[in-house]
């Protein structure tokens, strides 16, 4: 049985419910709208943090109307950013198709990104939960701490694993810790037990974020992003930090300035890329995300109530840290 199947197993039935009511809405009369809204479920991927919100749910009490209200709430606010995402970082793809912006333009896709965002809070709303719609109020707001640190830092001159760790916590890891905090909270779980889903959603969100950096370092179309995009972009990942901090290269560090900057050649990076690779900086990130999933085992070993759940968690897990995009 392959992982997504195991992952999938303990929600079974459930997991389809979710996608009629995402896709529900994301539905609309009016024409523009309609096509924006229909490209943006057509690249709906995997389906990971909804999957884990009821696993989540799941585990601590059961998955109800609450449960499904409020991933997708979560997703659609994490639809809307990713939209944003794509304006601010004048991205034009996503997931190996065109980004909003780039099949419209800015202006419709800050608007759509607008709209999506509403309606996920409408969503949340419909849990008549206030400590869900609090939960997803306030990863709205750190998501977007997150993205104005991560530009606050391009100025920075230091190549910090503090502060990248720091931006990720307010991005990704944030997101997933949202995920099992609002699954918990949807099943009435004890505060203990949501300390111990948030501790680790964050673990998995850094693992999940560590292997999305390590796809930069490899040209691929089903990933959908070429070789060195984050540099492109003016970001400097983990492995390219491990490799800088551990060799203390000179004309390397010019390079990952200039990066910073904004102000790199496509040759500059592709130096850059192999310099990382020939120093490391791809296993030390390989080992951080293997650390993080060992943090990650001893609460599926101790938390789950079930042998199927902690089969789907660790599958989920292993999903994660093996995805070739």
């Amino acid at each position: 049985m392959s992982q997504l199947s195991l992952i999938k197993k303990p929600i079974e039935g459930y997991l389809d419910d979710f996608i009629k009511l995402f896709n529900d809405s994301l539905s609309h009369t009016d024409g523009l709208l309609s096509q924006v809204l229909e490209h943006i479920k057509s690249r709906g991927g995997k389906r990971m943090r909804p999957m884990l919100i009821l696993l989540i749910a799941k585990n601590y009490g059961g998955i109800s109307s609450v449960t499904q209200h409020s991933a997708v709430g979560l997703e659609l606010l994490h639809t809307a950013s990713l939209v944003h995402d794509d304006v601010v970082d004048e991205s034009k793809e996503r997931r190996g198709q065109a980004s909003v912006n780039a099949e419209y333009n800015n202006k419709v896709a800050v608007l759509v990104g607008d709209y999506v965002l509403s309606t996920a809070l409408l969503n949340v709303a419909l849990t008549n939960n206030t400590h869900i719609v609090q939960s997803l109020a306030e990863l709205g707001r750190t998501l977007s701490n997150g993205e104005i640190l991560q530009l606050s830092n391009i100025q920075n001159s230091e190549f910090s694993e503090e502060v990248y760790y720091e931006v990720i916590k307010m991005k990704t890891a944030a997101l997933f810790e949202a995920c099992c905090e609002i699954g918990a909270m949807s099943a009435n779980a004890t505060e203990e037990d949501l300390e111990k889903a948030k501790s680790f959603g964050r673990n998995l969100g850094i693992i999940f974020q560590i292997r999305d950096d390590i796809f930069d370092y490899y040209d691929s179309k089903e990933i959908g992003k070429p070789t060195g995009n984050d540099m492109a972009e003016g970001k400097l990942t983990l492995p390219v930090l491990y490799a800088l901090n551990s060799t203390d290269d000179n004309e390397m560090k010019t390079i990952a300035r200039k990066v910073k900057s904004r102000d790199v050649s496509q040759e500059e990076i592709s130096r850059l890329v192999a310099f990382t690779k020939a120093n490391g900086g791809i296993e030390y990130a390989e080992q951080k995300m293997l650390e993080l999933r060992s943090q990650c085992l001893q609460f599926i070993d101790a938390e789950s109530v079930t042998e199927e759940i902690r089969i789907a968690l660790t599958a989920y897990i292993d999903y994660v840290i093996q995805r070739n995009k």
